[in-house]
C-alpha cells in the first residue's frame, strides 16, 4: 500500500513536470511564430546597424598618365592603425609587450619606456580603440603588422587597420587645374573638375563593402582582417599631355606672368594635325603675388578676343571677295570717329596712310580693318555675321571638360544691335571666345583649313589591357574656307612675324620659321582704368606646322609693357624653340645654320 501510494506520487510530478515542458514548447513556438510573423515586420525595436554594419570602402581610383608614361596623378593608400587593448591575453601581452614597445619606439622616435607605459595603460583602461599610428604609407603599415603581437590576426594580437585612399599627383602642380579633381559634398552631390570629373564614372571603380562592430564611444572595430567585399580598381586615363612641353610652357608663362606682374595667364600647346593637347597652363595670381593653377582659364574664360578676331574677319571678307589681298585701304590719320563721338584709333599715331588690305592685317590697323568690313557690309551686316556662324564660331568645341566658355557673336536681329555692333566687331570687340576656341581656329589655318576638336585623352584602359575607349582625330568642319584664302591669310601671318613692319617682328628667328597674330585687347574700358589683355596666338614651323600656340596674359603692369608684340610673343618665342630642338631640321634650316 504504501509502495503505491509512492507510486502515485512520483507519477504525479512527472505528469506534471511533462505538460510544464510540453506548456513551454508551446510558449516557445508561440514566440518563435510571433517574432516570425509579426515582430519581423514591426521591428525589434533594436536597429541592427546600431551594432554590426557594413561600411563602404571607397575604392583606388585609376591612374591618369602623360602621354610619355609619367603618372599626372594616381590613388595611394594610407593607414591609420588601432589597438583592441583587450583583446590579447594576459599571456600574449606580457610575452611581447616588451618587444612590441622596442619596435614602435624605434618607427616613432619615442623611448621605449614611453611606448610601453601607453601600452599598458590603454591595457588598464580596457580601450578597444588605443591610437597606434595614421596616415602611414603601406610599407609603414607592413613594418606595423610584422610587429611581435600585432603579427597575430585581429582576433589575438588587436591590431585594427584601417585604410583610406588618397589622390596623388607625383609631378607636383603640372596641368593641376586640367588634371581636376572630384568631391563629395556633405550633402551627396559631386563637385567635379577637368579629366579627374569629366571621366570620374571610368576612374572611380566600385565600392567595396568591410563589416564592423560598433565599440565604446561611437567608434566602430572591424570584425575581420577580410573584407565582405573587396573594391574594384578603376580605369586608367592616358592623356594626350607631353610633360616635357607641359614644364616648358609652365615655365616660359610662369617667368612673363612674374616679370610684369600680371593677373592671370593661359598658354595652350596643340597638335596641328590630331589636335591633340600637348601642353596647358592656368596660372593665377595670388595676394602674396604667387601663381599656381587657380582656374582652367583656357577653357572656361570667354572674353573679348581683341586682334586676334581680325584673322576671322579679313577670312570673311576674302571668301565673300569684297576685297582682295592687294586692295587699297585708306588708313587717313589713323583714327575714325563714329557718331561724332565713338573712335577708333591705329596704335600708330598718323595712321598707316593707304595701304594694301594685307598689310592692314600685318600692322594690325584698327582704322584699316573696321573700314573693311564696315564699309563692305554695312548695308547688311548679316552677311557677315552669316559667315562667321557658318565657320562655327557661335558654336561651342563641346569638350569632355566641364565649363567651357560659350561663344558670344551678336546677331542683327538681337534686340540690342546697334550701328557700333559691326565696326567694332570688326577688331574683335562686343564678342567672346575662350582662348583654347581661338586656338582650333587659328589651328585650322596650319591645318590646311580642317578644323579639328582639342583633343585631351589618348585612350581608356584597364590594367594596361586593350582599351575600353580610344579618342581618335575628330573634325568639326573639313573645310574653313577656300584654298585660295587660305594661301592668302597664311602669307600675312607670316608676315606679321617675318616683315619689318609685322606687329610680331620681334620675335623673328633665323631657324625657326612662326607664323600668328598679336593682340592686344583693352578691358574695363569705360572706366578711367583701362586694363590691357595682351595675346600671341600661331603656329611653327611654318613650312610643315607641328605645333599651335596660343598665349594670352591678362593685366600686366601697364608701366611695363601691353602689347601683345611685347608681353605675349616673346612667350610663345620661348616655348616654340625649345620645342623645336627637338623637331628635325629641314634642308633649309641646315643651310642657315651653317651660314651662321
Amino acid at each position: 500500500m504504501e509502495n503505491s501510494t509512492t507510486t502515485s506520487k512520483v507519477m504525479s510530478r512527472f505528469y506534471l513536470v511533462v505538460t510544464g515542458l510540453v506548456l513551454f514548447g508551446f510558449l516557445l513556438i508561440g514566440k518563435l511564430l510571433y517574432i516570425q510573423f509579426y515582430e519581423q515586420d514591426q521591428g525589434l525595436g533594436i536597429d541592427p546597424n546600431s551594432i554590426v554594419k557594413n561600411v563602404i570602402l571607397e575604392p583606388s581610383r585609376g591612374n591618369i598618365y602623360a602621354a610619355d608614361g609619367n603618372i599626372l596623378a594616381t590613388s595611394v593608400p594610407r593607414y591609420d592603425l588601432h589597438w583592441d587593448a583587450i583583446t590579447p591575453s594576459q599571456f600574449l601581452f606580457d610575452t611581447h609587450k616588451n618587444e612590441l614597445s622596442e619596435a614602435i619606439a624605434e618607427v616613432t622616435g619615442k623611448s621605449k619606456g614611453a611606448v610601453l607605459k601607453n601600452l599598458e595603460t590603454a591595457r588598464k583602461q580596457k580601450s578597444r580603440y588605443w591610437p597606434i599610428a595614421r596616415n602611414v604609407t603601406y610599407t609603414t603599415f607592413k613594418k606595423y603588422k610584422s610587429f611581435p603581437l600585432f603579427n597575430q590576426s585581429t582576433y589575438r594580437g588587436g591590431l585594427i587597420v584601417e585604410q583610406e585612399i588618397k589622390r596623388e599627383h607625383p609631378l607636383g602642380k603640372i596641368a593641376e587645374r586640367t588634371i581636376g579633381y572630384e568631391m563629395q559634398d556633405p550633402d551627396g552631390t559631386y563637385f567635379r573638375v577637368g579629366l579627374e570629373g569629366a571621366f570620374s564614372q571610368y576612374l572611380r571603380g566600385d565600392e567595396g563593402l568591410r563589416l564592423k562592430q560598433k565599440i565604446a564611444n561611437g567608434q566602430w572595430k572591424p570584425i575581420s582582417d577580410a573584407n565582405e567585399k573587396e573594391p574594384t580598381e578603376g580605369y586608367d586615363l592616358y592623356t594626350t599631355l607631353d610633360v616635357n612641353i607641359q614644364d616648358i610652357a609652365h615655365n616660359a608663362l610662369l617667368s612673363q606672368l612674374d616679370h610684369f606682374e600680371a593677373e592671370h595667364g593661359t598658354v595652350v600647346v596643340m597638335e596641328v594635325k590630331t589636335g591633340a593637347i600637348k601642353a596647358i597652363v592656368n596660372l593665377g595670381r595670388t595676394e602674396e603675388g604667387k601663381y599656381f593653377e587657380k582656374l582652367n582659364y583656357a577653357v572656361g574664360e570667354s572674353h573679348e578676343p581683341g586682334s586676334t578676331f581680325k584673322l576671322i574677319g579679313m577670312i570673311a571678307a576674302l571668301e565673300d571677295k569684297v576685297v582682295n589681298e592687294n586692295t587699297l585701304v585708306d588708313t587717313e590719320k589713323g583714327e575714325l570717329t563714329f557718331y561724332g563721338k565713338y573712335k577708333v584709333r591705329d596704335s600708330k599715331r598718323g595712321g598707316y596712310g593707304v595701304i594694301p588690305a594685307s598689310k592692314v592685317f600685318e600692322v594690325s590697323s584698327n582704322v584699316g580693318m573696321v573700314k573693311i568690313i564696315n564699309d563692305n557690309y554695312s548695308e547688311n551686316p548679316k552677311k557677315f555675321i552669316d559667315r562667321l556662324y557658318n565657320m562655327g564660331l557661335d558654336k561651342p568645341l563641346g569638350l569632355p571638360i566641364k565649363g567651357e566658355g560659350i561663344p558670344k557673336i551678336p546677331y542683327p536681329t538681337d534686340t540690342d544691335w546697334d550701328g557700333l555692333d559691326l565696326p567694332w566687331l570688326a577688331y574683335g570687340y562686343g564678342i567672346s571666345l575662350t582662348p583654347l576656341q581661338t586656338l582650333t581656329f587659328y589651328n585650322a589655318i596650319a591645318n590646311e583649313g580642317e578644323v579639328v576638336k582639342p583633343r585631351f585623352l589618348e585612350k581608356i584602359s584597364n590594367f594596361g589591357n586593350a582599351p575600353t575607349k580610344v579618342f581618335s582625330k575628330q573634325v568639326i568642319n573639313p573645310s574653313l574656307c577656300s584654298k585660295s584664302t587660305l594661301d592668302k591669310v597664311k602669307s600675312m601671318m607670316f608676315n606679321v612675324v617675318d616683315k619689318p613692319w609685322g606687329t610680331a617682328n620681334n620675335i623673328k628667328d633665323p631657324l625657326l620659321s612662326m607664323a600668328g597674330k598679336t593682340g592686344t585687347c583693352q578691358v574695363d574700358y569705360t572706366t578711367d582704368s583701362v586694363q590691357y589683355i595682351s595675346t600671341f596666338v600661331g603656329y611653327f614651323p611654318v613650312e610643315e606646322p607641328k605645333y599651335s600656340c596660343i598665349v594670352v596674359i591678362h593685366r600686366p603692369n601697364k608701366a611695363k609693357g601691353y602689347y601683345g608684340s611685347t608681353v605675349a610673343a616673346p612667350v610663345f618665342k620661348n616655348i616654340a624653340k625649345k620645342i623645336f630642338n627637338n623637331i628635325p631640321y629641314t634642308k633649309q634650316q641646315k643651310v642657315i645654320l651653317e651660314l651662321l
